[in-house]
């Protein structure tokens, strides 16, 4: 079987990484395109996984409408020599289109209900489009769902130990109080009319959490001269070992909220619209804090901080109440497996009954 994956966002590369590894081992190909986005490139050649760039991508609207021309085309001719059997991505229009295009099957990942202009331009050339269970929005008859969060793909038990020799990077010992600040550039499709945590109300809670232990901030913009000493400079592939150790995570990274979930650590979590798994894993877990974007709620979202901050045994209670999410949640990596490997009788089974994937694979 051969396969075309589209990598839009670095956090695709982790939703991917061990899906591509195991099918591989099982003698499937793969072709990977990838746009240049942060640290996405620097990521797949760390865990050496080959691709094709398509470019930075743009930023407004009249430039995306061209570029999607322009990545569309160029997943067209790598995809006339490949000849894939299946184009797999996260709610990418260019895979779904060129997909659309050959005839051939492209399978959807999402979890994002605010990504409205994306699923316009993807769902209808899609499919299946699979989303957690916990997503809050009906996408149609299209729609599939598994028991789970994407960021259990990576950072699975299957899949990740934390490695503490990642804290001699930021001279901290294990055990030690320090928190994480994470800042987003909030140009994504479904960031548009965000802003995000006040510059005033960052420096505040740079100045807050610092009273409890060291503070590091990592993020997409250019940060002031007053807090730009704080910023964290690790290889990209240790964040995961780095968040694991920390006593809290504060910020506007819906993904990294998720993570620090997954991986027992308090995380506060700031947005307008909110996901429907940060929901749950405040709901049903108490794993993450969510706040809006007013001027009241960032104040009280760094109280929270600094409540959180306080507590002793904050990390015994977190990785308590992780284990107890991680009892409910299946194995998303081996559900991708699965679905692939099993397509199109798969996914009328699911259609039949949406727990027959749990009855077949154990739970992470």
């Amino acid at each position: 079987m051969k396969i075309l994956i589209d990598i839009g966002h670095p956090a695709h590369v982790h939703y991917f990484r061990n899906f591509i590894r195991i099918m591989e081992q099982k003698g499937h190909r793969f072709l990977i395109t990838a746009r240049d986005k942060d640290v996405a490139h620097s990521l797949l050649k760390n865990y050496q996984i080959p691709f094709f760039t398509r470019g930075k991508g743009k930023d407004n609207l009249f430039d995306k409408f061209f570029y999607m021309i322009k990545a569309d085309l160029l997943l067209y001719k790598l995809s006339k020599n490949f000849k894939p059997d299946f184009f797999m991505s996260f709610s990418s229009p260019y895979a779904a289109q060129v997909a659309w295009f050959f005839k051939n099957p492209h399978i959807a990942f999402t979890d994002t209900e605010t990504a409205t202009l994306g699923n316009y331009a993807t769902i209808p050339f899609s499919n299946v489009v699979c989303t957690p269970t916990c997503f809050k929005c009906d996408l149609g008859e299209k729609h599939i769902c598994f028991d789970s969060y994407m960021e259990l793909c990576y950072l699975s038990e299957k899949y990740f130990k934390p490695n503490p020799s990642a804290l001699d990077m930021i001279n901290i010992k294990n055990g030690e109080t320090f928190t994480i600040l994470r800042f987003v550039s909030w140009k994504a499709n479904h960031d548009i009319g965000h802003k995000g945590l006040s510059m005033e109300n960052k420096i505040k809670a740079v100045k807050e959490f610092s009273k409890f232990g060291k503070v590091f901030i990592s993020s997409e913009e250019k940060l002031p001269d007053t807090i730009k000493k704080y910023q964290i400079r690790i290889p990209t592939d240790k964040m995961h070992d780095i968040i694991a150790f920390a006593s809290l995570l504060y910020g506007e990274s819906a993904t990294m909220a998720s993570e620090c979930a997954v991986l027992g650590t308090p995380a506060i979590y700031i947005d307008n619209d909110g996901r429907g798994y940060t929901d749950e894993q405040e709901k049903n877990f108490k794993l993450v804090y969510n706040f809006t974007e007013s001027l009241e709620d960032q104040e009280r979202s760094i109280q929270k901080g600094i409540d959180l901050l306080s507590q002793k045994l904050l990390k015994k209670t977190w990785d308590f109440r992780r284990k107890k999410m991680l009892a409910t949640k299946i194995d998303p990596t081996s559900f991708m497996v699965w679905l692939l490997e099993n397509y199109p009788d798969s996914v009328r089974a699911l259609k039949n009954n949406k727990d027959h994937f749990k009855k077949k694979v154990e739970v992470c």
